[in-house]
């Protein structure tokens, strides 16, 4: 088993453009593809999780959602980088198109991405991670009790400065990818002691469908 590092796709490791319909759209955020080898390197699988309600929305489909991850793999190449598997969810409930408009156990923050990937990857999760720019990505590594970065792209300083409930922020912020990465291998190598926490690392921690080639 390795421990994985779950990451948010947009405004993470790409350009937040809400509803990103067209592939040409991606561009891959500065640092992200260094963060993402050194992750690698530390021993970690990377695993992108992802929320695409814009299908059920009828915005576009799910094979447009398999081009611009087609897109994102070949841009993170040629950064020298890559991930091991990407899952998104194409559901919501406030739907259009009614496959897609249904309750699921994969939208975020439920927990369904990351058990699958669990599943499919033999993964340990009691040293995996959860980053992203949304307090949904927060809460979504919290309700399985895995550690959590809220990264600063994207939506991320909106998220912060909206704040969060107590006990409910991350573990740690970081400016984006390229530092939460280095966050992360500093804890792996030498985590704080618990009663050291709060005041080296942030706010307290928690108590403990789809994927694509």
């Amino acid at each position: 088993m390795r421990p994985a590092i779950f990451l948010d796709r947009d405004g993470t490791i790409i350009r937040e453009a809400e509803y990103l319909a067209d592939p040409a759209g991606v561009e891959i955020l500065a640092g992200a593809a260094a963060g993402l080898r050194a992750l690698r390197a530390a021993g970690f699988l990377l695993v992108v999780t992802s929320n695409q309600s814009g299908v059920a929305r009828g915005y576009f489909d799910e094979s447009t959602v398999a081009r611009i991850n087609q897109r994102l793999r070949e841009l993170l190449s040629a950064g020298g980088a890559d991930v091991d598997a990407i899952y998104y969810c194409p559901h919501h409930t406030k739907g259009t198109v009614p496959h897609y408009a249904v309750e699921c156990q994969c939208r975020k923050p439920n927990p369904g991405m990351i058990l699958s990937a669990q599943k499919d990857l033999d993964i340990d999760l009691a040293h995996s991670w959860v980053i992203g720019d949304k307090e949904i990505d927060i809460q979504f590594g919290k309700n399985l009790g895995l550690r959590t970065v809220l990264v600063l792209t994207g939506y991320g300083a909106k998220t912060q400065a909206e704040g969060f409930k107590p006990d409910q922020g991350p573990d740690i912020v970081s400016p984006d990818l390229t530092a939460a990465a280095q966050a992360i291998i500093r804890f792996a190598q030498d985590p704080p002691p618990i009663k050291r926490w709060g005041r080296h690392w942030g706010e307290r921690r928690s108590p403990l469908r789809k994927p694509v080639s």
